[in-house]
């Protein structure tokens, strides 16, 4: 089983709203995932996310493959977790 962290769109039309969350490959954007493990706001300025820095590195560390955006997000809570 192919896992990725990605994306899960929500919100109303014209004001998205995304989960990020751990989810089989194969599911659809929106289907079904194993889990929940940030959130992010592209409306929002600013710090426009939140994320679980702890739950990410463990699912990459087992083999999860996180979206280019999600990669983004993951490496912007890195910089901000370090100082």
């Amino acid at each position: 089983m192919a896992v990725a962290i990605r994306l899960r769109r929500e919100g109303a039309r014209n004001t998205p709203y995304y989960k990020i969350v751990v989810a089989d490959q194969r599911k659809p954007r929106d289907g079904k995932f194993i889990e929940i493990i940030g959130t992010y706001d592209p409306k929002k300025k600013g710090d426009n996310f939140t994320l679980q820095l702890e739950r990410a590195d463990y699912w990459v560390g087992v083999g999860a493959r996180p979206s280019q955006t999600v990669g983004n997000i993951i490496t912007k809570a890195r910089k901000k977790v370090a100082p």
